[in-house]
């Protein structure tokens, strides 16, 4: 088995009304979340935003557009126990680099690696999202409701 790198990508989806799209996980019904995934050998994290909001919505956007913005803002926790395995043996942080983007609401959404979504309030998505790094994205990076 090849190991994840200990890095990844962090999006946040935001529609026009400042809701934001959550993720139930397959593998665990309490874990919601946003978009994310591991920089793949060769990759920025710029374009592995753009290829996981593809994989993991369905939503495919160009990189030329420049829909997905860059937060500048990078976070590092540590590994959780039950997915170390997944990485190398002397890998216990992972380095997360933080996007936004808005889509529209009525962007069809296409789970891939998820079995549910919801559009909800920003005050809510911080709430139910399991990761910290997360619910300090939604809080930092998505727009107030007007």
């Amino acid at each position: 088995m090849a190991y994840k790198r200990p890095e990844s990508v962090l999006v946040v989806l935001y529609n026009e009304h400042n809701q934001v799209l959550i993720m139930q996980r397959n593998d665990d019904a309490e874990f919601w979340q946003s978009v994310t995934g591991t920089i793949e050998e060769g990759e920025l994290p710029l374009g592995t935003a753009y290829r996981e909001v593809a994989e993991e919505t369905g939503v495919v956007l160009s990189p030329e557009s420049g829909d997905i913005v860059d937060c500048q803002h990078i976070n590092q926790y540590e590994i959780r126990p039950e997915w170390q395995y997944r990485y190398p043996p002397d890998a216990f942080v992972n380095t997360e680099y933080v996007f936004v983007v808005q889509i529209s609401s009525q962007a069809p959404i296409i789970l891939t690696e998820h079995s549910a979504y919801e559009w909800v309030e920003k005050s809510v998505a911080a709430e139910r999202v399991w990761s910290p790094s997360n619910q300090a994205a939604i809080l930092a990076f998505v727009p107030e409701s007007k």
